[in-house]
């Protein structure tokens, strides 16, 4: 009997191992791209972005107001423009955001990158873009009216202008892999 509770201790633990391992390489070994670039990494990138980009970055994890997003869409005409709906609340969000914070400093000289933060409490968001930074304001939208507007079912979400500020596609559910969001991009966002 006591070598039976040997056995099955010995299988839990291995299942316990393969399923831990299989989440930890979930990221990088299914094409996520590994690990978010820090902050200094991230700005060495960007370095030399046009004006209008520069001072995007410049507002990097900044919660702005949601009233000041719309006319921002309208003053990156000329910009692709990626806009991200999230909250610090959502898990596949939280999951999703390296993806973000390794294609913004990526494609970040050509792209204007855009948050949403829905729903969530403003001390909860602030504390989770200094955790997770990344290359671009979010725009808070407490009661989820702006995220609405946009016509999405859910979070995370992902809208895309084209360089004449056009809305090109409403892309809903989470990025998982890097590959995934550059695709789109390219494809919806007209990157040259």
């Amino acid at each position: 009997m006591q070598r039976r509770n040997v056995v099955i201790a010995t299988v839990a633990v291995v299942v316990l191992l393969v399923i831990g391992l299989t989440q930890l390489g979930g990221t990088s070994g299914s094409g996520g791209g590994g690990a978010a670039p820090s902050r200094s990494a991230a700005q060495r990138q960007l370095a030399g972005s046009p004006p209008k980009l520069d001072a995007l970055h410049a507002q990097a994890d900044q919660l702005l107001d949601g009233r000041a997003l719309k006319p921002q869409i309208a003053a990156l005409k000329g910009y692709p423009i990626v806009v991200n709906i999230w909250g610090s609340w959502c898990v596949p969000c939280r999951q999703e955001f390296p993806v973000f914070q390794r294609m913004s400093a990526a494609l970040g000289k050509r792209v204007a990158f855009l948050g949403v933060d829905t729903q969530d409490p403003v001390s909860d968001a602030k504390k989770f873009l200094r955790d997770h930074p990344v290359t671009y304001p979010s725009y808070q939208d407490i009661d989820g009216s702006l995220a609405k507007s946009f016509g999405i079912i859910g979070t995370p979400s992902t809208i895309y202008y084209d360089k004449n500020g056009k809305k090109a596609y409403l892309h809903q559910g989470p990025y998982r892999k890097d590959a995934d969001l550059r695709a789109d991009i390219e494809r919806y966002a007209a990157v040259d």
